[in-house]
């Protein structure tokens, strides 16, 4: 680190050295982790808007607790970018997402000071509260304090934890910091976002402070103005819904300016004296100190690499469009074909592929905020009023309302269909965002219909066949691009259960669900095998996976989830249900949680690229390698 230019971080590797300052060093402290933060997430890319909204709070919150033995609970992990760098990782944070680099999340086994572990949103109430019930029976007097924001606060969960924590007898020693930035990934959406957002969008309080200021002048020189502070900060609290938590059980104080760092050390320093469960409202600014972010919070959340002194720069260059574009572009075109159709997302509209529908059709879109298991059950309801919705979810998202689409939509086999976006292997989100687990927790139930496509184009082509099922269907896609297919505009539909032969060989059978297919393509021309695009999980290709096992002396399934319980397993099970004894080799993804790292290393760590599927397919029959050349010479 350089030194002359941060004169304060260089001397801070661990928060105990942050501790050794003044409070009157701690604002250029938190102007040099900002300035560092920006140079770093701008040269490697990561989350960014987030990490700038915290900084004080960050600064404040290892300055006066004793971390990592006081424990720090963070909601929304991509906040903690600068809790990283004061906790020994401030030299490796350029690694971040990287393979073999530092985590973009908190991660209990990196780091001592990252005390839970969080990918998804909305649990740091609940773990906080866990820590601080089990240091409480163990007569341990250490703090514990959950920071939740960036939209947490809309899910269900943290208030169960709340609603817990408030009515516990002996009363938990809890903080709970709610950041307010009103932003998620986007615009924060619900009634508790516009219970929060009266205070500071109320004209007649802002006219109050505005003309307050111009009247009286600065506080810290003038008496007068310093009561009308106070007597402002007493007005605010008709306005604030503190009535809300309090009622709750928790004693709420604030709202307090969270990137003033003295309004914070300030008011974190009382809080650390009261016992009970106490809430701390904050108010800041997602981007805080990079202007482009504060006017731009979306598309700053995270960002590849850019130059800091121009910003963001959108590229001309055409390229190839993501499976989450042709979803988007398809659901618009179906609610074009039927004003049924109905788009549903759990706080996901740019991560989805939602901006062009909720823009053209308004009244059709619904965003739950953070919300799964409501968006889910929403659905439901929907469709039993005649409603045909979509809900478009990642693959990990989906897990939280497993419940839900058992219980809600399958058992009453309702008319749902559910847009599964960035399935299998994902990337340098790391384990907590993988949809690696998506075919084996959907096949089991019954009623569903579970489609994988190859490639774009068949993307579209199974959205409108689980559309215009009449019951509950999934299409899982990819995270990213696909083979650059062209994509045809029409609503066209497929037969159900029904697979595509691609490729007549001999001996080994080649069965490919999903995205793994070109891959498998490839490896069949080189060893002349026979090769099918499964495209459906469930229902399967029962005749012609018979007809195949009779033709041929092996099977190999290909898949990027997980083997256990995966597509592979239902073609094992079909073929001992007809009592049919065929080797088969199965090869997907790991039983273990892979690393973050770019799409295509853990593709290749789990053996699915070409290279890994030919080794392991002639390390098997090795005599395979000589019917591919006879093959070839033959040619």
């Amino acid at each position: 680190m350089n030194a002359e230019r941060y004169p304060y971080l260089s001397k801070i590797a661990l928060p105990a050295d942050l501790r050794q300052f003044s409070d009157t060093e701690l604002p250029a402290i938190a102007d040099e982790l900002r300035a560092y933060l920006i140079e770093t997430v701008s040269t490697v890319g990561g989350h960014f808007g987030a990490g700038l909204g915290v900084i004080e709070l960050t600064v404040a919150l290892h300055y006066l607790y004793n971390t990592p033995e006081d424990r720090i609970v963070w909601d929304v992990g991509h906040q903690c970018y600068p809790h990283k760098i004061l906790t020994g990782r401030r030299d490796s944070i350029h690694t971040v997402k990287k393979k073999d680099g530092i985590a973009p999340f908190p991660k209990r086994d990196e780091s001592e000071f990252d005390t839970f572990g969080v990918g998804h949103s909305s649990t740091s109430i609940s773990a906080a509260l866990g820590m601080a019930c089990a240091l409480q029976r163990q007569g341990d007097d250490r703090q514990v304090v959950a920071i939740i924001g960036d939209g947490a606060m809309t899910a269900g969960m943290a208030y169960e934890a709340l609603n817990h924590a408030g009515g516990m007898d002996p009363e938990p020693n809890i903080l709970v910091i709610l950041n307010d930035n009103r932003m998620s990934i986007s615009e924060n959406v619900g009634g508790l976002t516009k219970m929060l957002g009266r205070l500071m969008s109320s004209p007649a309080m802002n006219a109050v402070r505005e003309g307050g200021k111009k009247i009286l002048g600065d506080k810290r020189t003038n008496p007068t103005a310093r009561f009308v502070r106070r007597w402002e900060e007493h007005w605010k609290g008709m306005f604030v819904p503190s009535t809300l938590f309090e009622e709750m059980g928790f004693h709420y104080s604030g709202p307090v300016d969270g990137n003033d760092i003295n309004a914070l050390v300030k008011s974190l320093r009382t809080m650390r004296t009261l016992k009970g469960p106490q809430l701390l409202h904050v108010i800041t600014t997602k981007g805080k100190g990079y202007d482009l972010a504060e006017d731009d919070q979306i598309e700053y959340h995270a960002v590849s690499p850019f130059d800091p002194n121009i910003g963001i720069v959108k590229k001309n260059t055409p390229s190839k469009p993501t499976y989450t574009q042709i979803f988007g572009d398809w659901l618009c075109d179906m609610a074009a074909a039927d004003e049924k159709c109905l788009g549903i997302t759990p706080a996901m509209r740019e991560g989805s592929g939602l901006v062009r529908f909720s823009q053209e059709y308004p009244k059709r879109y619904f965003d739950t905020a953070i919300a799964e298991q409501h968006a889910v059950t929403f659905a439901a309801g929907m469709a039993c009023e005649g409603g045909k919705p979509v809900v478009a979810i990642y693959s990990s998202f989906l897990q939280r309302a497993y419940d839900q689409l058992i219980h809600d939509v399958a058992l009453q086999n309702l008319d749902v269909l559910f847009a599964i976006d960035r399935a299998g292997v994902v990337g340098p989100d790391g384990a907590t965002h993988a949809g690696s687990f998506d075919l084996s927790f959907l096949r089991c139930i019954p009623n569903m219909v579970v489609m994988a496509p190859s490639d774009e184009n068949e993307c579209r082509l199974m959205l409108s066949t689980g559309y215009q099922y009449k019951g509950p269907a999934a299409v899982r896609y990819p995270r990213g691009s696909g083979t650059g297919i062209a994509v045809q505009d029409n609503l066209d539909t497929l037969p159900i259960g029904k697979a595509e032969l691609r490729q007549r060989g001999n001996k080994i059978a080649l069965l490919a669900f999903g995205a793994v297919l070109p891959a498998a393509e490839q490896v069949a021309k080189e060893l002349g095998l026979t090769v099918v695009n499964m495209r459906f999980i469930k229902p399967l290709d029962r005749n012609l996976i018979l007809e195949l096992a009779k033709t041929h002396d092996a099977f190999v399934t290909l898949e990027d989830n997980v083997v256990m319980g995966g597509a592979g397993s239902a073609v094992a099970e079909l073929l001992s249900a007809e009592n049919i004894v065929l080797p088969i080799m199965h090869l997907g993804l790991p039983d273990a949680y892979q690393e973050h790292a770019s799409r295509e290393q853990l593709l290749a760590e789990a053996g699915l690229d070409s290279a890994s599927i030919r080794a392991s397919i002639l390390q098997r029959w090795p005599l395979q390698a000589d019917a591919g050349i006879a093959k070839k010479a033959a040619g």
